[in-house]
């Protein structure tokens, strides 16, 4: 084994955890096979990694293997990898599959590997991993404890916080971490066509939507309080906030959020059956 991770797929989430992983370890310590040829292409120029010319090949060259497909072609990707796992298995090679296909669980990832018996791991991560800023839920299957999670872990770190979980909390979380960038875009989108509305040009109130969603989840974060705290001290009697705050009530803004983490939750766990 020459390398320390290869990606099998190269797509959004892949290429961000890709990316973040190229800033922890030597370029030429990652590997990438996807079968867009013009997607590798551009990832392996983009950040240095190293381009492998199959799956197995991939395989069979990293101490990590990262398995970041959809969970729609989850099966027919990994049974062509077996080959490759059931050598390293036989040789005595120390090797740990990680998977971030929502809802592809970890007992169903053991009954497709039938008895190769690799060390597994479940991530599910966001796109912000490929500014450092992002949450990967990192929950261990069997044999994947010790230095060999924590080995992984390390080559991660960048991406951003890691945090160990328990399987159910995994598909819970990414319901939340995973899905809710988009919901957050969606929600600095809508803001700036506010602005828009009433006279800022696009690229200030979308500047300013951007940041304030920015320092907002800052002072969550670094202050410990209470986002409804913090959402009171900004809400002075009888002042535009609390008239905006009001609306958002009306149209059951915090109804539909709370909601759209529900409906991502149930989505995550159709897609693991």
């Amino acid at each position: 084994m020459e390398k320390t991770l290869s990606f099998i797929g190269g797509g959004n989430m892949g290429g961000a955890i890709l990316r973040a992983a190229c800033r922890a370890l030597p370029p030429d310590q990652v590997l990438l096979y996807d079968p867009d040829a013009e997607k590798a292409e551009a990832l392996s120029a983009e950040t240095g990694c190293a381009l492998a010319p199959s799956g197995e090949a991939a395989v069979r060259s990293a101490k990590y293997v990262m398995l970041c497909v959809k969970p729609q072609i989850f099966d027919g990707v990994l049974s062509g990898l077996l080959p490759a796992l059931k050598e390293g298995l036989a040789a005595g090679e120390d090797r740990t599959v990680a998977s971030i296909a929502a809802g592809v669980t970890l007992s169903a990832i053991e009954t497709l590997l039938g008895g190769v018996e690799v060390p597994l791991v479940r991530i599910m991560p966001n796109t912000p991993a490929a500014i450092g800023k992002g949450t990967l839920l990192v929950a261990a299957g069997r044999g994947a404890a010790g230095q060999r999670l924590e080995g992984l872990m390390q080559a991660l770190a960048p991406c951003g916080l890691l945090v160990p979980v328990t399987e159910a909390q995994l598909d819970q979380g990414t319901a939340v971490s995973g899905c809710g960038p988009a919901y957050v875009c969606l929600f600095i989108e809508a803001l700036a066509d506010g602005g828009v509305e009433i006279g800022l040009p696009r690229a200030m109130a979308q500047e300013l939507a951007a940041q304030t969603v920015l320092g907002a989840a800052a002072m969550v974060l670094e202050s410990g309080q209470h986002p409804g705290a913090l959402k009171d001290a900004v809400c002075s009697p009888g002042g535009s906030t609390i008239a905006g705050v009001a609306e958002l009530e009306k149209r059951g803004f915090r109804a539909a959020a709370a909601q759209a983490v529900v409906r991502a939750w149930s989505r995550n766990q159709q897609l693991g059956k």
